[in-house]
């Protein structure tokens, strides 16, 4: 069960979603419709006690909002609280969440889950002690501190995501390597600012005059090793014509879910894939049905049955079949430069 905040299961869409998994809402000030927020806590905190108590599991976001901080934030004390007034032994498994593009739709994801903290039950009723929540809060710290990538400004974890990049010049490797990478280079960056700062400011120098004849040459860092992939030329070759048709028929409807994303997620960055997906499930529905009953109006029903059934293979072809034709043109750029 997840703890998730009250006004998400009055949104449409994810508002029915986030009921079906026996979630758990938590409320703030603002939302508890003129009642008294201690008391909407306190249930709050009973029924996660009665899961725990049950043998279920509680999935709980422990800093209380999602952001692109490059560090975590200051965590609440909800989860300790939570586990150890369950007065049952229950275990806090650290979890971390790493993207290799956070706010793109599609892009890969990586699970991290940590060494499990074991919580024994305290034979105390109400609020377990303060000195308590304190040290399991800190325990808490340590074990996402493992699990995630910290930095102390945005600027270095670039300049890590940058290096990585360079250094394995290869787009297809799989996340959990990335991200192992990326935590040895941070580990690097640490070492540098305590023992060698001057290196290490030569080095965003160093990439900048790379990345700069990189796009003179219109070439990405990952076609420093340029090939051509003979099935992946042979799908752009057969099925680029069928892929136009599919681009032409979905850029409408993918222009405006686009617009509506950055509009509606007013500027926080992490939520733009959020609302691309919610858009994407309102609309693309609707034009599929507008683009059947069209061609049914114009060229009958069977053409208008045909339309509906073959337009969602079509734009699912043109993603993919235009990502490969601009990894085609790229590889070829390569290897003529």
């Amino acid at each position: 069960s997840f703890l998730a905040k009250a006004p998400l299961f009055h949104y449409p869409i994810i508002g029915w979603i986030a009921r079906a998994f026996d979630p758990i809402p938590v409320y703030r000030k603002q939302e508890t419709a003129g009642g008294s927020l201690a008391e909407a806590n306190a249930e709050m905190f009973a029924r996660a006690r009665q899961i725990l108590k049950r043998g279920g599991g509680i999935a709980i976001f422990p800093e209380g909002t999602s952001h692109d901080d490059p560090h975590l934030r200051e965590l609440k004390t909800g989860a300790a609280r939570i586990a150890l007034g369950a007065n049952v032994a229950t275990c806090v498994v650290p979890t971390g969440i790493y993207y290799t593009a956070k706010h793109a739709f599609r892009s890969s994801a990586l699970v991290l889950f940590g060494e499990p903290i074991s919580v024994a039950p305290l034979s105390v009723t109400g609020e377990p002690p303060p000195d308590e929540v304190d040290r399991l809060t800190a325990a808490i710290y340590v074990g996402l501190d493992a699990v995630t990538l910290q930095a102390e400004s945005h600027a270095a974890l670039k300049l890590i995501s940058r290096a990585e990049d360079i250094f394995t010049t290869d787009e297809d490797q799989p996340v959990i390597e990335e991200f192992d990478m990326r935590r040895r280079f941070l580990e690097g960056y640490h070492y540098l600012c305590s023992h060698d700062p001057h290196r290490l400011t030569k080095l965003p120098h160093s990439m900048a005059r790379l990345e700069a004849e990189l796009r003179r040459a219109k070439l990405d860092v990952h076609e420093l090793q340029p090939h051509i992939d003979a099935a992946r030329l042979f799908r752009v070759l057969i099925l680029l014509p069928l892929a136009l048709v599919g681009a032409a028929l979905h850029w409408l409807t993918y222009r405006l879910v686009d617009a509506l994303a950055k509009r509606f997620a007013k500027g926080e960055g992490s939520m733009i894939a959020t609302m691309k997906f919610i858009a994407a499930l309102a609309f693309y529905p609707i034009t599929y049905l507008v683009l059947a009953f069209l061609a049914g109006w114009r060229f009958g029903l069977v053409i208008g049955l045909i339309t509906l059934i073959a337009t969602p293979p079509l734009g699912y072809l043109a993603l993919h079949v235009l990502e490969d034709t601009d990894d085609v043109i790229g590889d070829l750029r390569a290897l003529l430069h």
